[in-house]
C-alpha cells in the first residue's frame, strides 16, 4: 500500500507554528517569510479538509484537531531530529582520506598532524600523496589540498595561504668561490627549477636582470626535490614559500636577496559541496583553515618587529 503522506514543507510549517504558536516566529525559526507560513498552512489545511488554527484575541491557537495532530507528528519530527544527530556523530568519527602534493604533504601536512590527531582522537587520517588531478575528487577521497586558481566546478575551496615564491639556498653558496651578494650574483649560479622554467624567468623579468643561465639547470617534477637539491648546494631554487619554511627555520636553506615573485597560484584545501557539513570532513577543513590562520598571524607579528 502507498504511503500517504502531506505536502512535506507544509508539515514543516504546521509543527514549527504549532511549537512556537506564532507564524512570525516559525518564519523566522525555517527563514522563509510570514506569508509563506501562511500559505503553507492553508495548503495543509486543505489537503487535510480541517481548520488547524484559530486567531483569538490576536493570539494564534490550535484547534482541538490541530492540537491533536501536533501530538501526534511532534515525536516523528523529534525522532527524526535525533536520527539526524546520530548520523552526523557518526559522521564525525571514524577514517578521513586526504588527497594532496606529495611536497605539501611532506613539507607542510604531516609535521602538523600530531596536534590534529591528540585532538580529534576518534579520527583516523589517511594521506593519499597524488599528482594533482585535473579537480575531479575520486569516491575514496574526503578532502584533498589543491594547488591552482581556486575554481573547481562543484567543489568548495577554501584558500590557504598567499602565496609567494622567493629564491632559496644553501648557506654555503653564500661564501663560496662565487659569493650570492646580490640579484646580478644570480646569473654565476646554477638555478634549479621546478617543473619549468617560466617562474625563474619571470623572477629575473621583474628583478630587470638578463640571465643568460636561466635557460639551464635541472627540472624537477615535485618542490619537495627542488629544496633537497638546494639543500645539498646544487644551486638556487625558486620555491613556494610556505614549503620552504621548515628549511629555512632550520638554517638549512637561506633566502640570499629579499626579491619575491608573487604567484597567482595558491593552496586551497577542497571537498564537495555536499559534504561541506560532514562531521569529520568539517573537522579537518576547520583545523587546517583555523591553523593556517595562526601561522599567518605569527608571520604578520614577525614582520612588524623587523619593520
Amino acid at each position: 500500500m502507498a504511503i500517504r503522506l502531506p505536502p512535506l514543507n507544509a508539515l514543516k510549517a504546521f509543527e514549527a507554528s504549532a511549537r512556537q504558536l506564532s507564524f512570525t516566529r516559525a518564519a523566522e525559526e525555517l527563514f522563509v517569510t510570514q506569508a509563506a507560513i501562511s500559505h503553507q498552512i492553508k495548503s495543509l489545511e486543505e489537503y487535510l479538509g480541517l481548520k488547524l488554527f484559530m486567531r483569538k484575541n490576536r493570539a494564534l491557537l490550535l484547534t482541538e484537531e490541530g492540537q491533536a495532530y501536533f501530538l501526534d507528528i511532534k515525536d516523528v519530527f523529534n525522532s527524526i531530529n535525533d536520527a539526524t544527530e546520530r548520523l552526523l556523530a557518526r559522521g564525525a568519527k571514524g577514517a578521513i582520506t586526504v588527497s594532496l602534493q606529495p611536497s605539501f604533504a611532506i613539507q607542510w601536512l604531516v609535521p602538523r598532524l600530531t596536534r590534529f590527531s591528540q585532538d580529534n582522537p576518534d579520527i583516523d587520517v589517511r594521506i593519499k600523496a597524488v599528482d594533482q588531478t585535473d579537480g575531479l575528487l575520486t569516491e575514496d577521497v574526503d578532502v584533498a589540498i589543491y594547488h591552482g586558481r581556486g575554481r573547481w566546478p562543484n567543489i568548495h575551496a577554501n584558500k590557504l595561504h598567499t602565496e609567494y615564491l622567493l629564491p632559496v639556498c644553501s648557506p654555503l653558496l653564500l661564501e663560496g668561490e662565487k659569493p650570492l651578494t646580490s640579484v646580478e650574483d644570480f646569473t654565476l649560479h646554477n638555478l634549479l627549477h621546478d617543473t619549468s622554467r617560466r617562474d625563474w624567468k619571470r623572477w629575473f623579468k621583474e628583478a630587470d636582470i638578463k640571465a643568460t643561465n636561466v635557460n639551464h639547470g635541472p627540472i624537477f617534477s615535485h618542490s619537495a626535490m627542488v629544496l633537497q637539491a638546494a639543500v645539498y648546494g646544487q644551486g638556487i631554487a625558486l620555491v613556494q614559500g610556505v614549503l620552504a619554511k621548515p628549511e629555512i627555520d632550520a638554517g638549512r636553506l637561506v633566502v640570499p636577496v629579499d626579491h619575491k615573485l608573487i604567484s597567482k597560484d595558491a593552496f586551497y584545501i577542497v571537498c564537495r559541496e555536499s559534504q561541506l557539513d560532514v562531521g569529520k570532513i568539517a573537522t579537518f577543513r576547520n583545523w587546517v583553515l583555523e591553523t593556517v590562520a595562526e601561522e599567518q598571524e605569527l608571520i604578520e607579528e614577525d614582520d612588524e618587529l623587523l619593520a
